[in-house]
């Protein structure tokens, strides 16, 4: 599989080391607004061809999928540039700004025939298959609530204080919470009640959410680009609880029982850069004749959005044009 890179930044050279350590897939070029920046990026990362133009780099017949890094805020019109132009494209976390874009995105992924995928690593590890082995083995009991953080000093990052860039914690932090969640809750969710500090520039700088279920069952969530935090995932059940080592790319699962003792420790299979399993699962679904691989499909994609917009309602978070 030949992979075109849509933007030339810090996330898009770690897809270009992954897809060039693979075998069946390959970084065959880069594109960027800045022709030398592109040109540079490609050397560096031994990419046979770099763009100065993103219209230019979708139009190249050798390309098969494209990866789009840029800011969530051009993550709509940058996949609907990769559809129109007869690409599978897979993006970057968040899909979209708000779930109106993704419906939008998902909608044309189907008239096309092509793939759109999010590109939300967590959804595609083998310890997401690992921890549901783990909690339908009933080690822990039944699981009642559970608790993750994810918290990053990145206040000082442009896109994470620009409301043009689809700034905030919650669309660069939050969606992983969230995805932890739904993966191991899923999405029958009663309601959510959350609260926020804002940056003076209008979007999160950190929040607290508590999901409540339908059958009684409590997600605790945190998300804080002002601190470093632990990035811990704990499951709670009544014969004992698990923690997830890292929920951003979980590194081992640690089972512990009622006297606070681990019983069981399960690690993370080895990985290039844990984003090899996405470009699998691209590979896989086009294989398929799929616009959605099953890891990460359409529903799930708008719903997440959907909780996000429900959140940001809350706060009175709006980005520019919605």
């Amino acid at each position: 599989m030949n992979i075109g890179i849509l933007g030339a930044g810090h996330i898009a050279k770690k897809m270009a080391i992954t897809a060039n350590k693979m075998d069946g897939a390959a970084a065959c070029a880069v594109a960027s607004r800045d022709a030398s920046k592109a040109a540079s990026f490609a050397k560096e990362y031994c990419i046979e061809k770099a763009y100065g133009s993103y219209d230019d780099m979708v139009r190249d017949s050798n390309i098969d999928l494209v990866y789009v890094a840029t800011p969530h805020s051009h993550h709509y019109e940058h996949m609907k540039l990769c559809l129109n132009n007869g690409k599978h494209v897979l993006c970057e976390k968040a899909f979209t700004l708000n779930a109106a874009q993704a419906e939008e995105i998902c909608a044309l992924a189907r008239q096309k025939g092509l793939l759109a995928a999010e590109a939300i690593w967590t959804r595609y590890l083998p310890i997401r298959t690992i921890l549901n082995e783990v909690l339908a083995s009933g080690i822990i009991g039944t699981p009642s609530s559970l608790t993750a953080n994810l918290c990053h000093v990145v206040n000082t990052k442009e896109r994470l204080v620009n409301p043009a860039l689809g700034g905030g914690a919650l669309l660069d932090l939050g969606v992983y919470t969230i995805n932890f969640a739904l993966m191991v809750f899923g999405n029958d969710i009663k309601n959510i009640t959350s609260s926020a500090v804002l940056f003076d520039t209008g979007v999160d700088a950190q929040e607290s959410m508590c999901f409540i279920y339908n059958d009684g069952k409590m997600a605790v969530l945190h998300n804080s680009a002002l601190a470093k935090g632990d990035r811990r995932g704990m499951i709670y059940g009544d014969r004992g609880f698990i923690e997830a080592v890292n929920i951003n790319n979980c590194e081992k699962l640690l089972v512990y029982d009622l006297e606070h003792n681990i019983v069981k420790t399960y690690d993370a299979p080895a990985q290039i850069t844990g984003f090899e399993y996405e470009i699998l699962a691209c590979q896989r679904a086009i294989a398929a004749g799929a616009v959605e691989c099953p890891e990460m499909p359409h529903a799930e994609i708008i719903r997440v959005m959907g909780i996000m917009d429900s959140l940001r309602k809350q706060w009175g978070v709006v980005y520019p044009g919605e």
